[in-house]
């Protein structure tokens, strides 16, 4: 689909969140994605019902922002669910999501990665990791600065972290109206990816996702190579404040 249509779809549904059921609203949305991309159903904030109810439909990847709520949910719902960490992670938290999670998406320093291998060698796991990287325009957000990403990658000892799949990256773009911006943001950051594929990962076929994209600008994201995108408010409404 053209971006422009997309990007028309998407504002017309956005409209349209408290008259679309749970279902149809993921049913659209993996319609108009290339089968390359997962959707990441982001249940933060959102009742059990309407959980729930995704998962009643068939889908069953989540992603979770707060540890506290993501150890609730797996805790109560089926086994077969693949749990996302999307959100900023304190090292002293990762003991509580080690035993079940799939994937941390929000991997921004070394010593939450020697924390992460720690973890999973005392739940005889492996876990998929992406490196955040830091590319809005906003100070707010967390993530490594790419140059010394490449520099920590450049020099670490991948066989310290046997139990890690390193995975890919993970973006978040400025929260702006300006899709230009947004662009470059995710066109930086697929570059960026590229680039650490063809030398640092050049051997490890694991290195293959790019997490970037939400509600607000998941097309623009797919557009540039995103193979995860993180949706919340377009699936599940306006979610609770705490």
């Amino acid at each position: 689909m053209h971006i422009n249509s997309f990007l028309s779809l998407l504002l017309y549904h956005n409209k349209k969140y408290g008259k679309m059921t749970i279902s149809e609203n993921i049913n659209r949305i993996k319609a108009d994605l290339p089968e390359t991309v997962k959707l990441i159903a982001v249940s933060k904030r959102q009742p059990d019902e309407k959980l729930q109810e995704a998962i009643d439909c068939g889908h069953l990847v989540y992603g979770e922002n707060i540890v506290q709520e993501l150890v609730r949910k797996e805790a109560i719902f089926p086994k077969n669910i693949e749990w996302h960490m999307i959100g900023h992670l304190q090292r002293n938290k990762v003991k509580y999501i080690a035993p079940f999670i799939s994937y941390i998406h929000s991997v921004d320093g070394e010593s939450l990665l020697n924390e992460i291998q720690k973890r999973a060698v005392q739940n005889n796991r492996k876990i998929h990791c992406l490196f955040e990287v830091h590319i809005a325009k906003e100070d707010s957000k967390f993530g490594w600065q790419p140059s010394d990403l490449e520099t920590f990658l450049n020099n670490i000892n991948f066989a310290q972290y046997p139990n890690i799949i390193f995975a890919g990256l993970m973006g978040m773009a400025t929260n702006t109206s300006d899709t230009t911006q947004i662009e470059q943001e995710f066109h930086f950051l697929k570059t960026f990816f590229d680039k650490l594929n063809t030398t640092v990962f050049a051997k490890n076929t694991d290195f293959k996702e790019l997490s970037m994209g939400m509600s607000g600008d998941y097309p623009l994201a797919v557009k540039h190579g995103s193979t995860m995108i993180r949706v919340g408010t377009a699936i599940f409404g306006q979610r609770f404040s705490k």
